[in-house]
């Protein structure tokens, strides 16, 4: 499969809201590093510059990013707005609220309620914006997300949020949120290989009730913030023998088999590897490879691959 011409277009739409998105969009946590956050060498601005153009370019109209994603001299957020506005009409750029790093890039204190329009006013300031398109409360080990969920709500009637979304959640954080505000997107970590039986039914009742489902980490499973850490299954490799593409838009495109409201967001600050992760939009696997890759997926969470 080559990759020279394939646009965003070929992965097909869903509706976020009432924004329409091409399937494959494009995370902004690589842009900053080597490595997430401050965990590897900070970026070459001008190539990380280079790459969101490069995106829209393709076709990309949705990228995710968020405050906290930044290293010792990139911050995601400063790149898009430095790369990107005035920002394209069709363009959905979603950000992440609740987690906190300081100044020197540690972890600090999760987000209270009352906290969480700063957080918002922080994204809306470093990307040059008066309001959000889409907003994810990003779960923090709390059982009860109505009073975190209720603030984002709270700024949304007052026009700083366009949409709202949750992340890292179990299908019954899903119900608690939908009661307080209409919820039109759930981000959890998901990938082939990595298997969390919460996060499996909440792929299941997105797609019953049309909600958008955008996995983080689709490429790099259980690796997360590291990348690939394993070697890939005989059944990944197969497939990306026989398309002539590599394991990672075997893996992109087994995500966005998954169903119609699966979206993908590969990040990387390599233009090439955007190229191939935009491609991978088109790749359509057969029925017998999507079958020895559900095997392969469900063996990993120790279930019986018939």
């Amino acid at each position: 499969m080559t990759s020279a011409t394939i646009t965003a277009d070929a992965a097909g739409t869903w509706d976020i809201g009432d924004l329409s998105v091409r399937r494959i969009g494009f995370g902004a946590m690589r842009l900053t590093g080597s490595a997430a956050f401050h965990l590897g060498t900070p970026s070459d601005r001008g190539r990380s510059i280079a790459v969101l153009r490069k995106a829209i370019e393709l076709g990309v109209d949705h990228i995710d990013t968020a405050a906290f994603y930044f290293s010792a001299l990139r911050s995601a957020n400063e790149l898009i707005n430095s790369a990107l506005a005035p920002y394209p009409d069709d363009l959905l750029i979603a950000t992440k609220v609740g987690p906190f790093r300081d100044w020197s890039g540690e972890w600090g204190t999760s987000a209270r309620p009352e906290d969480l329009r700063a957080h918002v006013e922080e994204n809306l300031r470093q990307l040059g914006r008066d309001h959000l398109d889409l907003v994810y409360l990003r779960r923090m080990r709390q059982e009860s997300i109505a009073e975190h969920f209720g603030a984002l709500a709270e700024l949304r009637a007052a026009g700083l949020i366009r949409h709202l979304g949750i992340s890292d959640v179990e299908p019954r954080h899903l119900a608690e949120a939908q009661a307080i505000a209409p919820v039109v997107s759930v981000q959890n970590r998901y990938g082939l290989g990595h298997h969390a039986p919460e996060t499996e039914e909440l792929l299941r009742v997105c797609g019953e009730q049309g909600v958008a489902f955008v996995p983080f980490f689709a490429i790099a499973g259980d690796g997360g913030t590291q990348g690939v850490t394993t070697a890939p299954d005989e059944a990944v490799l197969a497939a990306a023998r026989a398309h002539g593409t590599s394991v990672a838009a075997v893996r992109l495109a087994w995500t966005l088999a998954q169903g119609p409201h699966v979206l993908a967001i590969p990040g990387t600050g390599d233009p090439v590897h955007l190229t191939e992760n935009v491609a991978a939009g088109a790749l359509r696997l057969t029925a017998e490879e999507l079958h020895g890759l559900n095997a392969a997926h469900r063996a990993a969470a120790g279930t019986p691959a018939n």
